[in-house]
């Protein structure tokens, strides 16, 4: 209790304010804390986090200012309790570890392989071929918000300067930086049908860019809090998270399609086997949506509810990351979790080269996964 008095005290009543709607959670990281006091709260937080469970408001602009702490009662992520799933992810042993000193974060993959670092202001480029990491290049401040590989560039959002960096996939040089607002630093950033897709404020506005140019020719305007994107089925996809709804725009008119409701406070969101697949903060599950229909076909309980995660498809599976379950596998065939591996790890997970990337925001690296190797792994 003492240790309770204290903490409050030192940080003030300022942390104890009523939390702010879930469409501000983010992943306690590097992008939350830019300075200032935060400094002091940083420092803290590790003691406070054996008590409470912390809630902090990303977006833009916010930092750390308003931290809410919260006493759990319960684990904030259960997980899947159907017997054979749960396996320790110690048991799952990566192709390659690539180290990537900081908080490495968003992934992109075309012939290489991008990860954001937001303390550092850099993207790392990892070799596949080699299975190193051959360059890290200074990017903008705080990059956040994904990253996308389209167009001969990658695409970097940047939180700290408001801006996107634009990068040479070939050369590694920096080719533009252009003036947008970011949407959120748990955002999005997509490519299709010719253009560069992101939110670029809380308010809904879905900005469509031109690579030729780097201008915005189109604002389609969706949900508030729509913050999560995903390109296929000849479609934008774009998850409300304050809404709980996922809207369909067509690229080739710039209108909303349809609103779909699904699970509670959406993320993340990717297209692929067939269907789009979006990510549920709110209650942890995964939402299948027909796009055939534009109906929610399935509800899959993953059991990660709460801040951060990410979803991916490929290789014949439904991928989801999240802290305390750093990998889940779900089977399109059966709409089940298969596989869950719990422990340490996990932040954002991508698919491609034949392999599946994961980020480990703490212990500060990357693995590559062969697929295969994951559905050989069984439970003790």
């Amino acid at each position: 209790m003492m240790m309770r008095i204290v903490i409050a005290t030192l940080l003030g009543s300022a942390l104890l304010q009523a939390p702010p709607p879930l469409g501000g959670l983010c992943r306690l990281n590097e992008h939350c804390l830019p300075g200032g006091a935060s400094r002091l709260a940083a420092l803290l937080l590790p003691q406070i986090l054996p008590v409470f469970s912390v809630v902090a408001p990303c977006h833009p602009g916010a930092a750390l200012r308003n931290p809410v702490l919260v006493q759990p009662t319960q684990a904030t992520r259960p997980g899947v309790k159907s017997p054979g799933v749960r396996i320790p992810i110690e048991r799952l042993t990566p192709e390659a570890v690539f180290p990537v000193p900081g908080k490495p974060d968003w992934i992109a993959v075309d012939e290489d392989v991008w990860i954001s670092n937001a303390p550092k202001d850099t993207v790392a480029r990892l070799d596949p071929r080699a299975n190193t990491v051959v360059a890290t290049i200074a990017v903008g401040k705080r990059p956040c918000s994904g990253l996308v590989a389209a167009f001969g560039s990658l695409w970097v959002p940047n939180c700290g300067d408001q801006d996107v960096t634009r990068l040479d996939l070939k050369t590694s040089a920096v080719t533009a930086t252009i003036r947008a607002g970011i949407g959120n630093s748990e955002g999005s950033i997509v490519a299709g049908a010719g253009s560069i897709w992101m939110t670029t404020d809380a308010k809904g506005t879905l900005a469509r860019f031109d690579p030729a140019t780097n201008a915005v020719v189109a604002e389609i305007y969706v949900a508030r809090g729509s913050y999560g994107l995903a390109f296929g089925e000849d479609a934008v996809w774009v998850t409300s998270t304050d809404n709980n709804t996922v809207t369909r725009v067509d690229p080739q008119t710039n209108l909303v399609v349809e609103t779909i409701p699904v699970g509670k406070a959406p993320r993340f969101i990717a297209a692929g086997a067939g269907a789009v697949w979006s990510l549920n903060q709110g209650d942890g599950s995964v939402s299948r949506i027909d796009p055939k229909t534009n109906k929610v076909v399935a509800t899959i309980e993953v059991g990660v509810p709460g801040p951060g995660g990410d979803i991916a498809v490929g290789e014949g599976s439904v991928w989801v990351t999240s802290f305390e379950f750093p990998l889940s596998r779900i089977d399109p065939a059966t709409n089940a979790v298969v596989q869950q591996f719990a422990g340490k790890g996990g932040d954002a997970v991508r698919v491609g080269l034949g392999s599946v990337w994961l980020s480990n925001l703490e212990a500060g690296n990357v693995w590559r996964i062969d697929p295969r190797r994951v559905e050989a792994t069984l439970p003790e």
